[in-house]
């Protein structure tokens, strides 16, 4: 039984172990990438992302959330329109 005993030790020892020096390998690795990165980002940089244009389209809203009245209007007269179209084909 006790033999058994320091083979788990040996081993939770072990694994201690390679655990430790794997966190510590990856460390390195991340502070070393990011200061050859620091030092490329300076000779060279990223192109100026390009701006967006902004569209030319009119906002069809009100500043109080109402729908304006030009769009009330251009409604009112689709409505009128396809009303006078299909009662026409309602009486032929």
């Amino acid at each position: 039984m006790n033999d058994m005993q320091q083979q788990f030790i040996e081993a939770g020892t072990l694994m201690f172990a390679g655990m430790v020096f794997v966190f510590a390998f990856l460390s390195l690795l991340i502070i070393f990438i990011n200061t050859v990165l620091a030092k490329l980002a300076i000779k060279f940089p990223d192109p100026a992302a390009p701006s967006r244009k902004r569209s030319a389209k009119k906002n069809n809203t009100v500043a109080t959330g109402e729908v304006s009245p030009a769009v009330v209007a251009a409604i009112s007269g689709a409505v009128t329109r396809y009303r006078q179209q299909h009662s026409q084909q309602n009486v032929k």
